[in-house]
């Protein structure tokens, strides 16, 4: 299947020209029919097609690519929080077993992989450790194999001297001259003899000798191009930050892209706030010189570890608290002083406002800032303190990425 009918390739471009996908019964009728029901998904943007749901994928997980249906419903399920999500893909499976469609169950997607499927198809990556790479064109691999082979293209052969002078009125004194020319053989008939003479001994004697000589060459080639050519970096993950669940933190999902990304607080039950309450996934990018002074790094914000998986407590780089002990019982380090060993704390609290015993009982590990209160009709150019905070923050995490041992093309060391 080439990359016009790919399926992540039309999900993708559809998305990004807000075009809709309609789930059909049959390939050529247009009409809406539920994820249960349906066979096809239509697209109307760039082409007209309409693809089996069934259809696998580039998308792979658990080890086999994921089929088209699933990678639907995970799209359409983007903003729900994981437990929805799972219960979605439950009710989903039931209504296709109770309609004999056992053999295209939706496949259910963990928490990280919801994450880069729904940053490629909104564009925010070109590429995903769980995406296969579409297949490389292969027609000028072809013109290139049927030139070698003589079938096509290739230089016309340069005629001899004689051959070229046939025809052309010469002198005849010249022409006895040319008559006595000998013409060139090739390799087959340059071994001229009274009898054909068998040389295959030869190459049964050279046979070790070459083949060392190739070994030697080819070694000599491996070195010479791992010295150019090093192994490619592993790519970076993406840094995670873990936010309070509590309902008294200042900061929570409403609110922390208006804060962290912009310099401004603003209360997280406020209209003007930046980003939906009831979002699960949260993306900022902020620029850290220290580690890369090109690229900005991408940050997932999370208010809940339900989904991850061992290996992602090594990208958690800071946690905002409260204070409060619970928000840790489902943490991989749930004691306080431990986890604050591994990763940065940040309690933000107003200003005036005493540190509560908890936090200052937990050290250094746990930075501690303050802004200033809200007062309602308050404008945006009076929060002006704001920004100082964040940035004394950010310089935090910066620092304590560093020390871990983020780095421009890595991510932390893992101890």
């Amino acid at each position: 299947m080439n990359s016009s009918q790919d399926p992540l390739v039309l999900l993708r471009q559809a998305i990004s020209s807000d075009s809709p996908c309609i789930p059909t019964a049959s390939a050529d009728a247009i009409t809406n029919s539920s994820l249960a029901t349906a066979a096809f998904l239509h697209f109307t943007s760039p082409v007209q097609l309409s693809l089996p749901l069934s259809t696998p994928t580039r998308f792979i997980s658990k080890g086999k690519p994921v089929n088209l249906r699933s990678i639907y419903f995970a799209w359409l399920k983007k903003d729900t929080t994981p437990s929805e999500y799972n219960a979605g893909v439950q009710a989903l499976n039931a209504e296709l077993t109770e309609a004999g469609s056992t053999s295209e169950l939706v496949e259910g997607l963990s928490y990280v992989e919801r994450i880069d499927l729904t940053t490629y198809l909104e564009g925010g990556t070109e590429e995903s450790e769980y995406i296969k790479a579409l297949p490389a064109d292969t027609s000028a691999a072809l013109a290139s194999a049927q030139v070698a082979s003589g079938a096509a293209g290739g230089i016309a052969p340069v005629t001899s001297g004689l051959a070229g002078r046939q025809g052309k009125d010469i002198d005849p004194r010249l022409q006895e001259i040319y008559n006595g020319e000998r013409r060139m053989g090739d390799r087959n008939s340059v071994l001229r003899g009274i009898k054909p003479t068998d040389f295959s001994h030869v190459r049964k004697m050279a046979a070790p000798f070459t083949a060392r000589k190739a070994a030697q060459a080819a070694q000599a080639a491996k070195n010479t191009t791992l010295a150019q050519h090093p192994k490619a970096p592993v790519r970076r993950p993406d840094p995670i930050i873990l936010l309070s669940p509590s309902a008294s933190s200042l900061l929570r999902m409403s609110n922390i892209k208006s804060f962290m990304e912009n310099g401004v607080y603003i209360p997280p039950e406020s209209s003007s706030a930046t980003s939906s309450s009831s979002a699960s996934i949260l993306h900022i990018t902020r620029l850290l010189p220290g580690i890369d002074p090109a690229r900005p790094m991408r940050f997932i914000i999370v208010d809940t570890p339900e989904q991850f998986k061992p290996e992602y407590w090594s990208r958690v780089v800071a946690v905002f608290t409260t204070g409060q002990v619970w928000q840790f019982k489902s943490y991989k380090w749930q004691e306080p002083t431990e986890l604050f060993r591994h990763t940065l704390g940040v309690y933000l609290g107003w200003r005036g406002d005493q540190l509560p015993p908890t936090v200052k009982g937990w050290g250094r590990g746990v930075l501690a800032a303050q802004v200033e209160k809200w007062s309602q009709g308050a404008s945006h150019a009076s929060r002006w303190r704001d920004r100082e905070i964040v940035e004394g923050i950010w310089k935090s995490i910066e620092e304590n990425m560093r020390s871990k041992g983020w780095r421009r093309d890595s991510g932390p060391m893992v101890v």
